[in-house]
């Protein structure tokens, strides 16, 4: 399954006040592997970003001027999009801003299928933190490049939240094993492991007999 995973940053909250989107980013998934295709962009948003927002993403006005208008880049953006599921922590945000600058342009909103990582987190951890930190730190994910929001770095921590709110039930322990993957998409050290059950062999049963009976022979008959 090709999933997109998304994240904007704005200049403001509403788009009743008239704010708009300054930057995008996007990271496929198939079947929940990063495929590195990856689309991000910054944009000039044709306003001034407000304080509230300078202060959670640090994009000035004087450097997204110099970026191109949403108008610029909306085909490549639709078309990396097309035909995929979106997965998006608050989706009703990022959604609610992209409609507005497709409606801005007098194109269709987005008809993609969307996953609400907030939604699915508040589901699993009812009464918990689930802001994207908050989860990071409850699957032991290392986020401390996000300094600030970016959205190429929040797609890529949404990426393993994501995997971690389906596959598991609840957050596991940390353990050190020797197992490397070669894999550059999937960090080793931050690999979460689950318990798992082996069941012997007749062999490993015959041989663990002897070994108990040698033992006991040893230490009580000698």
């Amino acid at each position: 399954m090709i999933e997109v995973v998304l994240d904007t940053e704005t200049t403001g909250l509403s788009i009743a006040d008239g704010h708009r989107i300054v930057e995008i980013g996007c990271i496929e998934l198939d079947d929940l592997i990063p495929t590195k295709k990856i689309f991000h962009c910054y944009i000039n948003p044709e306003r001034k970003v407000s304080e509230e927002a300078f202060k959670v993403h640090g994009y000035t006005d004087e450097f997204l001027s110099k970026q191109k208008k949403f108008s610029e880049i909306v085909e490549d953006f639709l078309k990396f999009i097309e035909g995929k599921k979106l997965v998006i922590h608050n989706a009703e945000f990022d959604i609610s801003h992209l409609n507005n600058e497709l409606m801005l342009l007098k194109k269709k909103k987005i008809g993609c299928e969307v996953v609400d990582t907030l939604q699915i987190a508040r589901e699993k951890f009812p009464g918990s933190g689930t802001s994207l930190d908050a989860l990071c730190k409850k699957y032991n994910i290392d986020n401390s490049r996000r300094t600030k929001h970016n959205a190429v770095i929040d797609c890529e921590l949404l990426s393993k939240v994501y995997i971690n709110l389906l596959d598991q039930k609840e957050p596991t322990f940390k353990l050190k094993v020797d197992i490397q993957y070669s894999d550059e998409n999937i960090d080793n050290t931050k690999i979460q492991h689950y318990k798992k059950i082996v069941k012997p062999t007749e062999e490993e049963l015959k041989l663990h007999k002897e070994f108990l009976k040698r033992e006991i022979k040893k230490n009580y008959f000698n």
